[in-house]
């Protein structure tokens, strides 16, 4: 697994990015939690990895290169836990939060929602609601007994409207008022920029929405365990950052 020395970046994967570093416009998009910061069961505190943000502005900073964070929160909240501060694009809420906030409308929706959902989430110990711009979540991370949290998940799924859209994650049902994802998001980005390219780290459900529209000429690179459509894998945030050190390298 080490393509450099005391590097966890594969030799495949540094081949790819070789490759990838010549092509501009150039697209590099990242999901945050799990990717750029480690996972946590407050999300409140899930900050980013020391040295991601001086990665990821060393990336971006290359001429013709432009860095998206794209994530299941909402913008505001994204920009407030991660303080990255450079000329990223924006994508929350799976991809609903897309150059401005939502329309009144599916915030109505929303809190209809959170109302329907709150009552079966109050009743299991250590569940956490989680109400965002396009959707709400149902947490179960920190719910002592796995059976209850597999009941709470499959009650809220069954508790809400069917046409709303699903997004099951790690320990986690969410559920939107939109129809966006990721991967359109992504698409719609790569469109506007006119990338010939791009490369995409996620580490959940909702990324291979991504994943599985990227070519033979993109990098996709899943962080952590599970099935996945990206070409690469890597371990964990610490190994997203040799990533991203890496590519620094290779764009400058």
């Amino acid at each position: 697994m080490t393509g450099l020395a005391g590097s966890a970046v594969p030799d495949g994967l540094v081949a790819a990015l070789t490759g990838l570093a010549a092509r501009r416009p150039l697209l590099v998009a990242s999901d945050y939690d799990g990717v750029l910061a480690p996972l946590t069961d407050e999300p409140s505190s899930a900050v980013a990895s020391p040295g991601v943000a001086e990665a990821l502005a060393r990336v971006a900073a290359a001429e013709g290169v432009t860095v998206a964070l794209v994530s299941g929160r909402g913008v505001d909240d994204l920009r407030r836990v991660s303080r990255f501060d450079g000329p990223y694009r924006w994508v929350g809420s799976h991809g609903a939060e897309y150059g401005g906030p939502l329309a009144g409308e599916l915030a109505g929706r929303r809190d209809v929602l959170a109302g329907t959902l709150a009552p079966l989430v109050a009743a299991v110990p250590g569940a956490r609601l989680e109400v965002k711009p396009a959707s709400v979540a149902v947490h179960v991370r920190q719910v002592g007994d796995p059976v209850a949290a597999a009941a709470l998940l499959a009650d809220a799924r069954a508790a809400v409207d069917p046409s709303l859209t699903m997004k099951p994650g790690k320990a986690v049902l969410e559920v939107a008022v939109t129809d966006a994802d990721k991967g359109s998001a992504v698409r719609r980005l790569r469109e506007e920029l006119g990338a010939v390219a791009v490369l995409y780290l996620g580490d959940d459900l909702t990324d291979e929405d991504v994943f599985g529209t990227l070519g033979p000429a993109d990098v996709g690179i899943k962080v952590g365990e599970g099935e996945t459509a990206a070409g690469h894998r890597v371990t964990d945030p610490e190994a997203v950052l040799a990533v991203l050190r890496l590519l620094g390298d290779l764009l400058a």
